[in-house]
């Protein structure tokens, strides 16, 4: 099943979210094809990493929160909002999924 995962950082926290990218990147990495997409979202001006978005590919609501407060950037505390919610694939470039 697919999961979103949806976080944005607390205010003024560019400093925690740089000495903590390279573990979280390694992380994700781990994780193989379990991740389905992943990316930073960026300030309105498109500069600045704000928050990520993920999609993972997990057995359950459980194990999908659980890798996704296992993430490092989770365990240092940089997120104000994690959510974490089933998510439907229905649209792949432009057009319905045939699955």
């Amino acid at each position: 099943m697919l999961f979103a995962v949806y976080n944005l950082d607390k205010p003024f926290s560019h400093g925690l979210r740089a000495v903590t990218r390279e573990a979280h990147l390694k992380y994700v990495a781990d994780a193989g094809k379990a991740v389905r997409i992943a990316g930073p979202l960026l300030s309105d001006d498109g500069e600045k990493m704000i928050g990520s978005l993920l999609v993972l590919e997990m057995a359950s609501l459980e194990a999908a929160r659980d890798w996704a407060d296992n993430d490092p950037y989770a365990r240092a505390g940089l997120f104000e909002i994690s959510d974490v919610r089933p998510w439907r694939w229905s649209i792949a470039e432009g057009a319905p999924r045939q699955d």
